[in-house]
């Protein structure tokens, strides 16, 4: 040390202050890194996509809430439509982790086509009611009025699970409805007579529900031999399959259940 001049100890003074404020930059950068990393993995946003039938609108919104709160970072998307239509969609390669219909004759169609991750289980039931607008412009007051009548009749069109359930109330009645348009989900039916363009339409019990005080809700006989059954699955080419896996529990666990039923469903 002592043939050091001062210039060279001053040099090298010089390189130790810099070669530490490049650790400590270097040691910052790890930092901000390892912390960027954690936050771009727990960040990470995943789209968890659900096709469902129209008529679960109400509880797969609300239950798709109770996911993304208990999954940070995942978004669910929910494509509601008529079960014959997703069914469709989803054979013809439309991506999505999850598919729940309205009836076993659809989901048949993709398990099929050995779309599904495993089987199908059935989450609830439901079953057909007659609405008419709140002020009842028709004066029907029961279901064989809208046989009687000259009445604007809608239904569901014989493809989607209502418009089968519809029929064979036809025929357990012993009855030809002659609908003036048939829809092809049942929220549309449902709205054609909110809206006051018909004086009655065959939808759902959960979706007279829905509407709440907009309609009227009136019996049709024996509904009991037309109940339909919904069948939840994960997709066998789901994006998301743990958490596709995890939303089919969440149907068809406690919350889901109790959502479903404060819906008007009935229990599977």
């Amino acid at each position: 040390m002592g043939r050091f001049t001062r210039s060279a100890v001053s040099k090298l003074g010089a390189v130790t202050a810099v070669a530490a404020a490049g650790l400590l930059v270097l040691t910052g950068c790890g930092g901000g890194s390892g912390s960027g990393e954690a936050s771009s993995s727990s960040g990470e946003h995943k789209k968890l996509t659900v096709s469902a039938a129209a008529s679960l609108t109400d509880s797969f919104d609300e239950l798709s809430k109770d996911f993304e709160k208990d999954h940070p970072g995942v978004d669910v998307t929910v494509n509601y439509g008529g079960s014959s239509s997703l069914v469709q969609q989803l054979i013809e390669g439309a991506p999505a982790d999850v598919f729940a219909s309205a009836d076993e004759k659809n989901m048949k169609k993709l398990t099929d086509k050995d779309l599904a991750a495993g089987e199908p289980s059935i989450f609830a039931t439901n079953v057909l009611t007659l609405v008419v607008p709140k002020d009842n412009p028709a004066g029907i007051t029961s279901f064989q009025d809208v046989v009687d009548k000259d009445v604007k009749l809608v239904t569901c069109a014989s493809e989607v699970p209502c418009g089968s359930a519809t029929e064979k109330v036809e025929k357990a009645n012993d009855v030809t409805l002659k609908p003036v348009s048939q829809e092809n989900a049942v929220t549309d039916v449902l709205g054609k007579v909110t809206s006051g363009q018909a004086d009655a339409g065959i939808v759902y019990v959960t979706d007279a529900k829905s509407a709440g005080d907009k309609v009227t809700s009136i019996d049709i006989p024996k509904t009991d031999e037309a109940v339909n059954k919904y069948p939840v699955v994960a997709l066998k080419d789901a994006p998301q399959k743990e958490l596709a896996d995890e939303f089919v529990e969440l149907v068809k666990g406690e919350r889901g259940q109790e959502v479903l039923k404060n819906a008007g469903f009935g229990t599977p």
